[in-house]
């Protein structure tokens, strides 16, 4: 999916530059553009679009200058390098929004949902999800160089009924406010061009090179996290685990995608993520338009 431009009523709102929203073009709901009412009766349920990661992941032969937020805040070593690119969508399926609000309000409370993320100048919220590259055999992990998410509406998700307008579509920045969240019926959608979207296959990023084979590509949305002192915990599963979020279901939060990493990618990449040109659409510059 190519990311379009945000409608001229979302202009009305404070656009700016987001962890999250590395997305540089936020995808234009198909919905009504009006202004839609919170609905904070009930609970979320968020879950990862394994359809959409499995059509999505491609492997090529990138330039990731030193430049990229990504390659700092990953630890990657600049240059040529080979990855392998994927698209993240979480879905809220449940019977109220993901309501987040301003992250500026959350610093101000010093709550521990958001970190402030130096190279970006702006806030990060904290343990949204997990990107993991396992072997078959799951007894070898890779981590992505994703570090900071924005929650924000992008994607209609609706199993054939006609969803509502969206409410969230703006992250903020270190001084502006924003207005963060998943509306009920919309997803949470990270292209595979985008900043951090990618697993970095030849090493150079503190972790060995993933050699050619079957690999398994699992996304955790609200990930589990133990207790700890130096932590916040807002929620309580019911094994004892921490979540950021409030679900009414942490049981369909993992995705997992199965995927063959080959000796050589090819002219366009390998994958089926790879019908379009890599450098073509690569928006890893970490920012977002200021304008509709």
């Amino acid at each position: 999916m190519r990311l379009a431009r945000i409608p001229r009523l979302a202009a009305a709102l404070t656009l700016a530059a987001c962890g999250g929203a590395d997305r540089a073009n936020v995808a234009a709901p198909a919905a009504p553009q009006f202004a839609h009412v919170q609905d904070l009766q009930g609970t979320p349920d968020l879950i990862v679009d394994a359809k959409r990661l499995a059509v999505s992941w491609v492997i090529y032969d990138q330039n990731l200058p030193a430049t990229f937020c990504s390659v700092q805040e990953g630890g990657v070593t600049p240059g040529l390098r080979r990855v392998l690119r994927f698209t993240v969508t979480t879905p809220n399926i449940g019977d109220a929004d993901v309501f987040i609000g301003n992250p500026l309000d959350h610093v101000a409370a010093n709550d521990g949902l958001f970190e402030f993320a130096t190279c970006h100048n702006h806030f990060h919220f904290r343990h949204y999800a997990t990107y993991e590259l396992l072997s078959v055999d799951r007894t070898r992990l890779w981590r992505a160089a994703k570090r900071g998410f924005c929650m924000i509406d992008v994607t209609p998700w609706n199993d054939g009924v006609a969803p509502g307008s969206w409410v969230y579509r703006v992250c903020g920045t270190k001084t502006l406010p924003g207005n963060q969240g998943i509306s009920v019926g919309y997803a949470d959608t990270y292209n595979k061009h985008l900043g951090g979207q990618y697993f970095v296959l030849d090493g150079g990023d503190g972790q060995d090179p993933v050699p050619p084979g079957d690999y398994i590509i699992r996304i955790t949305v609200n990930p589990p996290f133990a207790q700890s002192n130096k932590d916040v915990c807002p929620h309580l599963d019911s094994r004892g685990f921490c979540h950021m979020l409030l679900e009414s279901n942490y049981d369909n939060n993992v995705a997992e995608v199965a995927i063959t990493i080959p000796d050589r990618t090819g002219k366009t990449g390998f994958g089926p993520g790879s019908e379009t040109s890599p450098d073509a659409e690569v928006l890893d510059d970490e920012s977002r338009p200021d304008k509709p």
